[in-house]
């Protein structure tokens, strides 16, 4: 873990490839157990730091084929994947929030490679998008889990893949990627949580938050600032387009996600998009931030690009920046990033 910022912990990409070892050795083979007549195998991580994140052991007690594991690192993290593996699981369980969900997911490449069991999220978060884009419920269970695997729907998403620009590490996989305002609303969200507010009612509240913020500060206003950010789409490395408004070298807000439905049913990103969806705001223009309630309903008229607001798909892209950014809920360090997308994953849900 990297240096604290305004009491926020700031994550380097080192970090994830130290844990995950020799992240270039050859994945474990899968040897699936469910035949006919044979008890799914799961496997399930669990994080009992997690909002919510109940005794889910005890729904384990008594079941042989369900392994279940509280890893405190992510070096253990890697430890209880290559043991799964091992036992040939099924289903991968993961009980906890989007952070969990990305550590696992990243720790996992060096374990099953291009070869992954199906998964399941148990949403035991503060904000749970990646649950939100499933469509399981907030409650939903290990039992519930475990019997969608044969009689649920199956979810394909491919997660943002991360990794510094000149690194040959496995990037670290995440779902919702953002910087500049939304890096502060990050943080708003979390002193949302502190005081009781959880899911889309944080969520809700720090947009509210941020938009006031944005139209009545000043261009002091950290809220209206932005931060210097330089896009370019891969592997054209054609500039990503901007417009006249504010500082060329800045961006208020840029928004990347692989999802497909975000919390509270927001409509943040263009119509039909495939690949990696963005967000990108260039300056904060009141006549844009008055139009905000309309725009994350769906409403997104041809004059918004012009006035800064794009709405952009791409199959990768380049990223520098000279603050810190957030993947899904954590900041990680400034820099030169790759983002593209990552493996084809299998989700099971209600």
């Amino acid at each position: 873990m990297g240096a604290m910022t305004m009491e926020r912990t700031i994550y380097q990409f080192e970090d994830f490839a130290r844990n995950a070892g020799n992240s270039t050795r050859a994945p474990l083979r899968l040897e699936p157990a469910s035949r006919s007549g044979q008890a799914v195998r799961v496997g399930v991580i669990l994080n009992r730091r997690s909002h919510q994140n109940l005794a889910e052991t005890r729904e384990c007690e008594g079941r042989s084929n369900v392994t279940v594991a509280c890893p405190d690192t992510r070096h253990d993290i890697v430890h209880e994947l290559a043991r799964f593996a091992e036992r040939g699981i099924d289903l991968l369980v993961i009980s906890g929030g989007d952070g969990t969900v990305r550590d696992v997911l990243t720790m996992g490449q060096s374990v099953f490679g291009k070869n992954w069991p199906k998964i399941a999220v148990l949403p035991k978060g503060k904000t749970n998008a990646l649950n939100v884009d499933l469509g399981s419920p907030e409650d939903w269970t290990l039992s519930q889990a475990i019997a969608a695997y044969t009689t649920g729907r199956t979810v394909r998403r491919r997660p943002l893949a991360i990794r510094p620009i000149d690194s040959k590490d496995s990037p670290v996989l995440g779902f919702i990627m953002g910087a500049g305002a939304f890096s502060l609303g990050v943080d708003a969200g979390q002193d949302a949580h502190k005081i009781g507010f959880f899911n889309s009612l944080a969520v809700g509240m720090t947009s509210a938050w941020g938009v006031l913020q944005a139209l009545f500060g000043s261009d002091r206003n950290q809220w209206r600032r932005g931060t210097r950010l330089k896009l370019a789409y891969l592997p054209s490395g054609q500039p990503i387009e901007r417009s006249g408004f504010g500082d060329p070298q800045r961006r208020h807000i840029m928004l990347a996600s692989t999802l497909q439905t975000m919390p509270l049913d927001i409509k943040l990103f263009g119509k039909d998009q495939s690949g990696i969806r963005l967000l990108l705001l260039d300056h904060p223009r009141r006549r844009v931030l008055f139009s905000v309630p309309a725009i994350l309903a769906g409403w997104h008229p041809s004059w918004l690009k012009r006035q800064g607001l794009h709405h952009v798909a791409a199959d990768g892209f380049a990223m520098t920046l000279d603050a810190p950014f957030v993947l899904d809920g954590e900041h990680f360090a400034p820099g030169s990033y790759r983002i593209e997308q990552g493996p084809e994953l299998t989700f099971v849900a209600e």
